[in-house]
């Protein structure tokens, strides 16, 4: 039987969940919206992203990349399959790690450490000091791996200290870190509308799949280089589809409404098997973009597309 329309407009935001992961922590600073709609914990980032495709919450806060480990496979997955959503805001958050463990355990008593695999790969040195004879396993987020220390499932979490505290565990080692200062950039993705308007510090990601050929990614990459656009970021994921196919993520300095990332975009369009746009949105480090030559500035773009249309009408002297 079909479902019935919604008589209103979802009001939640969905995270990586349970209660206490890093996420829950990165969407509480975004503080606008969260005045006026809840917070509603998912267990993983794929069933975070489908509450808002199916409609049940209004946008989705997820981990995208982290300084030490790189990119999240399941967000970067997950933006380019499925029904299209866009980012429209990101979050750096500085992350610290605790080893919490059921009160009265000491280190004698792990035998099992368990967390997000990225915190793991974070603290792998450290874990490998302190509990050489302990077996690392892998579990849905730091805060659901803290959530089954608390039910007795694992001896040990990997997780920040508000989950410790929250699941009722003691903090055996702090300061767990590898490398201690490491950030995670979390972005909030909605489904597609109205763009973030520019602020002169913006960033727009896309992912674009090129076709199977010698010379494709230079192809790509020169759209870029001519119009004066930085990259921020470019990597690569496998589409699924065979071997030597790739979709690349990017993320440029600029917003889709300035002249040059547009024609940039449109550039892609033609080249590229196919282009995802993934939004347009302002940058939560505020860097000052790079400098941009007269030549390739939004002026020069305007110049540029009045005198094609003059010679087009004929007019042009």
């Amino acid at each position: 039987m079909p479902t019935a329309p919604r008589s209103t407009a979802p009001t939640e935001f969905a995270y990586l969940g349970p209660e206490g992961t890093f996420a829950e922590a990165a969407l509480s600073t975004v503080t606008g919206p969260l005045g006026t709609v809840g917070t509603r914990p998912e267990p993983s980032v794929a069933a975070a992203l489908a509450a808002v495709r199916n409609g049940e919450c209004a946008a989705a806060l997820v981990p995208l990349e982290n300084s030490v480990e790189g990119s999240v496979p399941a967000t970067m997955d997950g933006l380019v399959t499925g029904d299209p959503l866009v980012i429209t805001r990101e979050v750096f958050l500085e992350v610290a790690f605790v080893l919490a463990v059921r009160p009265g355990s000491t280190a004698a008593d792990v035998r099992t450490v368990a967390s997000h695999p990225h915190a793991l790969a974070q603290c792998r040195s450290r874990i490998a000091g302190s509990l050489p004879g302990a077996d690392v396993v892998p579990a849905a987020s730091t805060a659901d791996a803290a959530r089954r220390v608390a039910a007795g499932e694992f001896d040990a979490a990997v997780c920040a200290a508000i989950a410790a505290d929250r699941y009722g565990l003691d903090a055996l080692v702090t300061d767990l870190a590898d490398h201690p200062g490491a950030v995670t950039r979390f972005v909030l993705v909605e489904p597609p509308g109205g763009l973030p308007a520019p602020t002169g510090l913006d960033k727009t990601t896309i992912t674009a799949v090129v076709h199977d050929r010698t010379g494709a990614l230079l192809d790509l990459l020169a759209e870029f280089a001519v119009r004066g656009i930085s990259l921020a970021r470019i990597e690569s994921r496998p589409t699924r589809e065979r071997l030597g196919v790739y979709s690349f993520s990017i993320d440029v300095e600029g917003h889709v409404t300035d002249r040059r990332v547009g024609d940039a975009l449109a550039a892609l369009h033609r080249i590229c098997a196919d282009v995802r746009f993934l939004g347009s949105y302002p940058r939560a480090d505020e860097q000052p973009p790079k400098p941009v030559e007269e030549r390739v500035g939004d002026q020069a773009f305007a110049e540029a597309e009045e005198w094609v249309a003059r010679v087009r009408a004929g007019t042009a002297v």
